[in-house]
């Protein structure tokens, strides 16, 4: 298993040679990046291009990007006007459109195998002329994708239109051979019913087009994206789970939220005890 982290852990600040250091310093092998320009501008050739040496010279492998949730188009800003393949005005849907194929052209000069993907907000509810929006806006992009080598993901998330039956039966009815899901632990214990049976019911219909997982902790009852063993997931249980996905050498990102405020430690402090708590799940798992 490759240890493989997402930079949501630092996304409100900029992602900086100096900070791959750390993470690779952390015996992190390989990142996910997390697309808001404020963080990492894919955009701009010179910026993609420093990027690939950086990663080059710290021995990091590149395994996949996050697509950016929001229209930030200052890379001064942390956010901005949510960006969402469900948009059902025409305009803004192309224009999501093509912030997406900016990000999946990040691949001219710096390869990596997967763009992950919300499908809408995280409160997006369930509408036919939302996944209409969806199926237009998706069925370019897997194309578009697919000539740069890159695999589009959707994620399961809290949404209606994110619920992984939801996702499931949208794949099997628009017949989009070339999309494939991101499975987020988290995500799933989110889900409704019994605490013990949600993470099972969330990854049963998505199990055989699984490509990779965001690994991540919470409580419960809000989206905390705590280190593993931190929250309430029972890992033995899911780890069973997550062996039963039919793609061999799943890729498993860790997907944690930065803690901050005058008491919060630094990025080194963290990136410890995101090492400590892989080294706990490494164990069980093998």
């Amino acid at each position: 298993m490759q240890r493989l982290l997402s930079t949501y852990l630092f996304v409100s600040r900029k992602l900086t040679p100096e900070l791959l250091g750390q993470i690779s310093d952390a015996k992190f092998q390989g990142v996910e990046i997390f697309c808001a320009r404020s963080h990492f501008e894919y955009a701009a050739k010179a910026e993609v291009q420093a990027m690939a040496g950086a990663l080059e010279a710290h021995r990091l492998r590149l395994v996949s990007l996050h697509g950016p949730t929001s229209r930030d188009l200052s890379a001064t800003r942390e956010s901005g006007t949510p960006l969402s393949i469900c948009e059902v005005e025409r305009v803004r849907r192309i224009e999501a459109m093509d912030e997406l194929k900016r990000v999946i052209d990040v691949a001219d000069d710096l390869p990596y195998a997967r763009l992950i993907l919300h499908m809408g907000g995280s409160r997006e509810t369930a509408d036919l002329r939302k996944r209409d929006a969806a199926f237009s806006t998706l069925e370019h992009l897997v194309l578009h994708a697919h000539h740069a080598g890159v695999t589009i993901c959707v994620e399961n998330t809290t949404s209606e239109m994110g619920e992984p039956a939801y996702l499931r039966a949208f794949v099997d009815e628009t017949r989009l051979t070339g999309l494939r899901f991101n499975f987020d632990i988290g995500h799933a214990h989110l889900a409704d019913g019994p605490e013990g049976e949600r993470i099972e019911k969330s990854f049963a219909p998505l199990r055989e087009l699984v490509s990779s997982v965001h690994l991540h902790d919470i409580h419960g009852e809000k989206d905390e994206h705590l280190v593993p063993y931190d929250g309430s997931i029972e890992w033995p249980a899911a780890i069973k789970l997550l062996k039963s996905a039919p793609q061999t050498s799943l890729p498993i990102v860790l997907e944690l939220k930065e803690k901050t405020g005058p008491d919060a430690p630094g990025a080194a402090e963290q990136l410890a005890a995101a090492r400590k708590a892989m080294d706990r799940f490494e164990k069980a798992w093998g």
